[in-house]
């Protein structure tokens, strides 16, 4: 081969080279995952789209978020006013979270599309689910001219601490070594629970269960619950008093003065780290008799 077909098949692989690189820079941008939101495959079926106005590459339809959130994508210059519009996060319950513009990242003023991008933080939600909405930035304030883009997401789940009161006979005792029974053997552990509405009902529910851990069980951590047959049905406040309600078909919280008294101090002391609560009564009154 000579020189000169080298340097033709040469210059002839630049060539292609080139076209190559030129045409990767000009592909659209597509949908993509990152910034701590949750791995989702990406699909047509999960791109939130409003017809040819308004796309969203982050997040997904139905991706579990956190806070902050990176919303990502593209408008119409139309969609956009001073180059921004307005952005809003509602729970399950319909509660606005929180409010932020999106603001363009180019020449608003085309008919093109203009990307844009949002930091969105927003405080713990009380709900698993949510929605998120991006409005056309509307400055006629007319009706026919409203339009936006609504996407499904999800929360991930939020947390809180608690503590549930278990029994150390060890740590109440008197001097002569007799137990007392009383609220001085209480030893608080810490548990997570999910985020509600009914927290000192989630707390107490758990306690019931007695689940403690072979670390709290060495430290001679004791609890008589699980009971069979008792149950926390609900609760009632009157003022800072509540009542709490549990079955008990098997009468399995009687017997004995000092064993009554610890499951009954167990599940106050539980209650009672709600501070809201000074006065803590169980119904029906047959429960925890000696």
């Amino acid at each position: 081969m000579n020189t000169k077909n080298i340097f033709i098949i040469g210059a002839g692989i630049i060539v292609l080279a080139i076209v190559g690189i030129l045409l990767f820079m000009q592909m659209p941008t597509e949908p993509g995952n990152n910034n701590g939101q949750q791995n989702e495959p990406v699909t047509e079926d999960n791109i939130a789209r409003n017809d040819d106005l308004i796309w969203v590459a982050l997040p997904l339809m139905n991706q579990t978020v956190t806070s902050p959130m990176t919303i990502t994508g593209q408008a119409r210059g139309n969609w956009y006013f001073e180059a921004s519009f307005p952005v809003k996060l509602f729970d399950a319950n319909g509660k606005l979270l929180v409010q932020a513009p999106a603001q363009a990242q180019g020449e608003w003023m085309t008919m093109e599309y203009v990307p844009f991008s949002l930091s969105l933080t927003f405080p713990k939600p009380t709900t698993a689910t949510g929605v998120l909405v991006l409005e056309k930035d509307n400055a006629s304030g007319l009706p026919e001219h409203d339009n936006e883009l609504r996407i499904p997401i999800r929360f991930e789940a939020a947390t809180q601490v608690v503590k549930l009161y278990y029994y150390n006979a060890n740590k109440d005792k008197d001097a002569s070594g007799n137990i007392l029974c009383s609220g001085q053997g209480l030893v608080a552990v810490e548990r997570q629970i999910l985020v509600s509405q009914t927290p000192l009902q989630d707390a107490v529910r758990l306690l019931l269960k007695g689940e403690l851990t072979f670390t709290e069980k060495s430290q001679g951590i004791s609890t008589e619950f699980p009971l069979p047959g008792v149950a926390l049905v609900g609760a009632n406040v009157s003022g800072n008093t509540l009542t709490l309600e549990f079955t008990d078909p098997q009468n399995k919280t009687t017997g004995g003065a000092c064993r009554t008294s610890v499951l009954w101090k167990q599940i106050e002391a539980t209650a009672k780290q709600f501070p809201e609560f000074k006065t803590i009564k169980f119904i029906p009154t047959t429960l925890f008799q000696p």
